[in-house]
């Protein structure tokens, strides 16, 4: 019978780096995922299939949550996944989300890690520091760089973030031409064009194919290889060494513990029946909205609130990445002939990033602002038509109208995108708990997400929105548009497991262990109490790196052998 030193809950970037640190340094590690194990020869570029079906998601009928927002009165607007449609699943598979990902990989400034001592309090809103700085994070940053495969070029810009290595270890990607014109208007305009790192291998390397330039790559899982997912990348060197189990498709929905140690985890299995495992060890990354369920789900004698909720910090400070999304067109009609030529270059990646206005002024103080990502819009054909539905003043369109308006579309014009990614305050007002109305396909309690938007998220949001269309217009771009809400993205959630050295206020010490609990971890985004202004990716992975080196450091001299899996 096996026995586990580290049982680990998920299998995405903040659960990989543990399970291949903890196996690679000799103990038992088994990973616990509620998704199929899917590999390469998985993954088709079927847009019906996988953005229109959504079959890395959970069925809403089966698996939801309840989500609450605010009316204009102050008043709580209450309703079902299953009834609305607003699904938070994102990536539900060995490797979790990071399968797909599009691979933007910024790192965290030092700034990120001092919100509070560099912009002092935002009313409303609960900003503090990190426990730990940029210079605590840096080695792990470079190991992701060079384990998952980070390429890209390092150039010098106003907000460059202190390295210990000079340049990536992979060279960029093959860039689209439009990166040279892109690179010309931000010249014009007296901005830094940036090479956008990417977690995407530009050729075969690591034990993986390199990048074949299908052009579908954010929202598709990776035929490839190429991009730095936590399966391909981590977990299956990690069960290269024998000692890492992975088992799909079971549901962990409950942790054991007494008052001071987790002692085991209840899950049901492929076949639905209830199981058990022990472990010395347990690390929990099942997302940050599901990670938190879980520890409310575990309330016992002892933790009569939830695992990591003495304090009533469990759920709080939920955050997303703010910001949003524009766009411009660039009319076949007003090029040349080699212009039109570059712009229907296909596959390769835009590759092009804003940060100069990471910190800027405004109104006699300093603001924290954020990164702009460009890239073509996506190459799912159907939701590129579904766009062209309608006229400028709105109306429904049919027949030869139709017709046309998709043939310039597809034919005659190319979009030209941006993404804005800025701070998403915490508050009291947004957080995750569990509504016991509600329940899964298992019988178990769903997560609850109560949303809320701080106004700052916004006003940062246009400003940075505005500086993109004004680099989209230098280009010739024309029917610019940009969409700044608070709506949250899914895919980028944090918070809910804050990490911090005062109990009263945090779930999490630094090292991400729970207070008051000696042998569990909490290693998926829920620990960032900022998000800092970039996608999360790089730094759960960063991260997570860290707590396997806490982790490793704890069980130093401690005999490992745990126990087993059994029936309940």
């Amino acid at each position: 019978m096996k026995q586990y030193d580290i049982c680990i809950v998920g299998s995405g970037a903040g659960a990989s780096p543990v399970a291949y640190e903890l196996s690679r340094a000799g103990y038992r590690v088994l990973v616990l995922e509620k998704g199929p194990y899917l590999t390469e020869k998985d993954f088709t570029k079927d847009e019906i299939a996988v953005s229109r079906r959504s079959i890395y998601t959970p069925r809403l009928r089966e698996e939801q949550h309840v989500v609450e927002t605010y009316d204009s009165d102050g008043s709580i607007d209450r309703v079902t996944a299953a009834e609305s449609g607003w699904n938070f699943w994102n990536g539900s598979m060995v490797g979790g989300s990071s399968n797909l990902m599009s691979g933007y990989f910024h790192r965290m400034k030092p700034v990120d890690f001092r919100l509070r001592s560099a912009f002092g309090p935002v009313a409303g809103a609960n900003v503090v520091d990190w426990p730990i700085s940029y210079d605590d994070m840096e080695p792990y940053f470079t190991k992701v760089e060079q384990l998952v495969g980070v390429s890209g070029r390092v150039v010098e810009h106003p907000f460059q973030e202190r390295r210990s290595t000079k340049d990536f270890p992979f060279p960029p990607t093959w860039e689209q031409p439009i990166s040279g014109w892109f690179d010309t208007a931000c010249e014009t305009l007296g901005y830094h064009s940036i090479p956008t790192p990417r977690a995407v291998l530009p050729f075969d390397a690591l034990g993986r194919s390199g990048c074949s330039y299908s052009n579908f790559c954010g929202s598709y899982g990776c035929a490839t290889g190429a991009k730095g997912n936590a399966r391909a990348a981590l977990l299956e060197k990690a069960k290269a060494t024998g000692r890492c189990d992975i088992l799909p498709n079971v549901f962990v929905y409950r942790l054991d513990a007494d008052r001071q140690h987790v002692t085991a985890a209840h899950y049901f299995d492929a076949d639905g029946r209830p199981r058990t495992v022990t472990a010395g060890t347990f690390v929990v990354a099942a997302q940050a909205i599901e990670s938190v369920r879980l520890l409310f789900n575990s309330r016992n004698d002892f933790h009569p609130d939830g695992l990591g909720n003495a304090n009533g910090q469990l759920g709080k400070n939920l955050i997303f990445s703010a910001g949003g999304s524009g766009q411009g067109r660039f009319e076949f009609a007003r090029l040349n002939e080699r212009q039109r030529f570059e712009l229907m270059t296909r596959g390769a990646f835009v590759n092009r990033s804003l940060q100069e206005w990471y910190v800027y002024h405004q109104n006699g103080r300093a603001v924290k602002g954020g990164t702009i990502d460009f890239l073509f819009e996506h190459a799912n054909p159907v939701s590129r038509a579904l766009r062209e539905l309608y006229d400028d003043d709105g109306n429904l369109l049919w027949g030869r109208k139709l017709q046309a308006r998709l043939e310039h579309a597809f034919t005659a014009s190319r979009i030209f995108a941006f993404e804005v990614f800025n701070d998403w305050m915490p508050t009291d007002k947004c957080f995750v708990s569990v509504d016991e109305s509600v329940k899964d396909k298992w019988g178990v309690p769903v997560g609850k997400i109560r949303l809320y938007g701080h106004p700052q998220d916004i006003e940062v949001g246009n400003y940075l929105a505005e500086k993109a269309e004004s680099v989209l217009r230098q280009m010739g771009a024309v029917e610019i548009e940009s969409d700044i809400s608070s709506a949250p993205p899914p895919n980028l959630v944090a918070g809910g497991c804050r990490f911090g050295t005062d109990p009263e206020h945090s779930v999490l010490d630094p090292n991400c262990k729970m207070h008051g609990i000696d042998n569990l971890y909490v290693s998926d985004a829920s620990f960032m109490p900022t998000g800092g202004s970039v996608p999360y990716t790089w730094t759960i992975y960063a991260n997570a790196f860290r707590v396997a080196d806490a982790i490793m450091a704890a069980l130093k001299g401690r005999e490992t052998g745990y126990n087993n899996v059994k029936d309940s």
